[in-house]
């Protein structure tokens, strides 16, 4: 039992951390696709310091468009999704010696929660076939990876 939880919360710790990673690195390669309306407002701003309390301007279409997020972006952030959740998938089938394909099933099953709570906490934020794709990509990248350690082990 408390080797099947190993496994799960060891297969999603090498998700997340990879999946960290690469995000660094991706902003660290790619600084124009870091969201630009993040910046701190200036005082005298519309929406800074010198402003009546609860004055909200209209925003204008640029604001409303999120920033960097074109074809490449999107690529290359859903293929790092992938890469780290097939990662995670690899080692919970590793690490779980009795039965690897229902931990790695178990392991699908928590992505898939946690990737749907994500983009219902980012609508609005990001593209909505964006989000669509990402809650789909990370449970498929973790069966995929599940997978590639069964066949290594011979089961598949």
């Amino acid at each position: 039992m408390v080797h099947a939880f190993l496994a799960l919360v060891a297969g999603f710790a090498v998700t997340v951390l990879l999946a960290m990673g690469l995000t660094a690195l991706i902003a660290r390669l790619a600084p124009g696709w870091a969201d630009t309306h993040s910046e701190p407002r200036k005082p005298g701003h519309p929406t800074g310091d010198l402003c009546p309390a609860g004055y909200k301007p209209e925003p204008s279409v640029d604001e409303l468009r999120p920033a960097g997020w074109g074809p490449a972006c999107i690529f290359v952030n859903l293929g790092s999704s992938f890469l780290s959740a097939a990662a995670g998938g690899y080692v919970t089938a590793w690490i779980a010696a009795a039965n690897p394909l229902i931990h790695v099933l178990a392991l699908a099953i928590v992505v898939l929660a946690l990737s749907a709570l994500s983009a219902l906490q980012a609508r609005g934020r990001q593209p909505v076939g964006y989000q669509l794709a990402q809650v789909a990509i990370s449970p498929i990248g973790v069966l995929a990876g599940g997978l590639v350690r069964l066949r290594m082990l011979g089961i598949l």
